[in-house]
């Protein structure tokens, strides 16, 4: 039963977050809410079994244990009264629709992405709310100190509270103004969920499907070329999950992966809805990123994959969103198209300017450079720094893969 309610938790928990901050009104008293409806089922569920609708009964038991909270902090302070009184209302009965409960989570990333909110408080504050990432995995993610992330975590809910920020989707004609920030979120949403920054997993399904779900939603609200392209991208690449890994959870690179374990169905929404994202004319970021995807769908095989092309790609999202992560895509791509002493000149040229040296996914290429050069001992440090920073184990084991593999090689006993 344990297992059980932990698997809820992760799986379930954002989505009775978003639900009891629409009930509650505010984020600290949902999160001290969630806790409590959760020990709540721990200690009851074992009797009693579980719910036929459990993410129903913990909003329920949430709502009402924040309810008798207040009820008895009013008891000395008069000026409690007026919460008890907008929370109890008739229908805290029985939370039976399971409608606006699919909704808040896209309430919850409008609130997150209000423009009272600065964008960096908004990103930190998403991850946390939306991922249920801790401070210190979101610090990590970013690169930045915990409490950095823990500060703007608590400013944005100050913001929140001080401008009585609506939860809520905005009107229709608001919606373009706060679209990109919104794209933003549910993009780190999916990608948290397609590489999980930690933990035994390399994909938390629960997250991409959100993601998926929110961008679907999204679309039907806002029918917009940005909201296709990032929908498209996140099918293209979730269509590759059942191929990512093997049984015993063991990372795959793309390149050894199944093709016939990728999901058609959703290669085929993904392509259309690419076609549709490029057919205005103006090609945004995620839509370049798609088509990035897409010509890894399209491939029959890995060797018949088009990396000049990828790589083509890649210059053209460089100049739209120069970042170093992208020039480490774009050096990968480069590399399959050109070599590999042309890739590591490109990483090289990235750690040159002190740009992601605590990035373990750039030392991990700069070793697969190194490592297809013939520089074995240059590859394993470079391969065991990556290790040092990695925290998500199915990586760490690959990356301990290669290095045993340097190890067993006849020139090295």
């Amino acid at each position: 039963m344990e297992r059980v309610i932990d698997e809820i938790y992760r799986t379930q928990s954002r989505r009775v977050l978003a639900t009891l901050i629409r009930l509650l009104g505010d984020f600290d008293r949902a999160e001290e809410a969630l806790h409590d409806a959760f020990a709540a089922a721990a200690r009851t569920w074992p009797a009693d079994g579980i719910p036929g609708n459990p993410v129903a009964w913990l909003v329920s038991t949430g709502r009402f244990k924040a309810i008798d909270a207040i009820r008895r902090r009013a008891r000395f302070d008069a000026s409690q009264h007026h919460i008890e009184d907008s929370l109890y209302t008739p229908d805290t009965e029985e939370i039976g629709d399971m409608e606006p409960i699919e909704d808040d989570m896209l309430r919850l990333i409008f609130t997150c992405c209000h423009p009272a909110i600065p964008a960096d408080a908004q990103t930190a504050m998403a991850l946390r709310e939306i991922c249920g990432l801790t401070t210190e995995e979101i610090a990590h993610a970013f690169l930045i100190p915990a409490p950095t992330v823990a500060q703007r975590i608590v400013r944005a809910k100050g913001r929140i509270r001080a401008a009585k920020v609506p939860y809520e989707v905005p009107a229709r004609e608001a919606l373009p103004q706060r679209l990109d920030q919104v794209l933003h979120v549910i993009y780190l949403v999916f990608n948290e969920g397609y590489s999980a920054s930690s933990g035994e997993d390399v994909v938390r399904a629960d997250l991409t499907a959100e993601a998926i779900r929110l961008a679907q939603l999204l679309l039907k609200l806002l029918p917009h070329p940005d909201v296709c392209g990032l929908l498209a991208l996140m099918l293209l690449q979730d269509s590759r999950r059942s191929a990512r890994s093997r049984e015993q959870g063991l990372l795959v690179l793309l390149a050894d992966q199944d093709r016939s374990l990728w999901d058609h169905a959703k290669i085929a929404e993904g392509l259309s809805l690419l076609a549709e994202a490029m057919r205005p004319g103006e090609i945004g970021t995620y839509t370049l990123q798609a088509a990035i995807a897409a010509e890894h769908a399209r491939a029959p095989t890995a060797k018949e994959t088009d990396w000049r092309r990828i790589a083509f790609y890649y210059d053209l999202l460089l100049a739209a969103q120069p970042s170093p992560i992208v020039e480490l895509n774009r050096a990968v791509a480069v590399a399959m198209a050109e070599g590999p002493a042309k890739g590591l000149d490109l990483v090289d040229a990235i750690f040159g300017r002190g740009e992601l040296q605590a990035y373990h996914l750039a030392h991990s290429a700069r070793a697969d450079f190194l490592r297809r050069l013939g520089r074995s001992e240059e590859a394993i440090a470079a391969y065991e720094k990556a290790l040092s920073l990695c925290r998500q184990e199915p990586e760490q084991a690959f990356l301990r893969k290669r290095i045993s593999e340097f190890a067993a090689t006849p020139e090295r006993q």
